[in-house]
């Protein structure tokens, strides 16, 4: 495995990290590898799909207006 090192961190970010770290139960190293992976991982399409039209309104509470029967035509 690959080791990189980041100089010139800002000290809110790294304590934004340590904090975000903490929250998920790990270490400050394995968060940064966390977001990093999530960064750079290809794009599911499949999933943003679903997750997209999981936000669409379903219609359950559209009030429509009602509607006169079709009127029979004599052709």
């Amino acid at each position: 495995m690959a080791s990189i090192t980041i100089r010139g961190l800002d000290d809110t970010v790294k304590e934004r990290l340590r904090r975000r770290a903490a929250a998920h139960g790990r270490s400050m190293e394995a968060e940064a590898r966390a977001i990093l992976s999530d960064s750079v991982r290809p794009p599911n399409i499949l999933r943003e799909f679903y997750d997209a039209t999981r936000e669409l309104p379903d219609g359950t509470d559209l009030d429509l207006p009602e509607q006169e029967p079709a009127r029979v035509i004599d052709l």
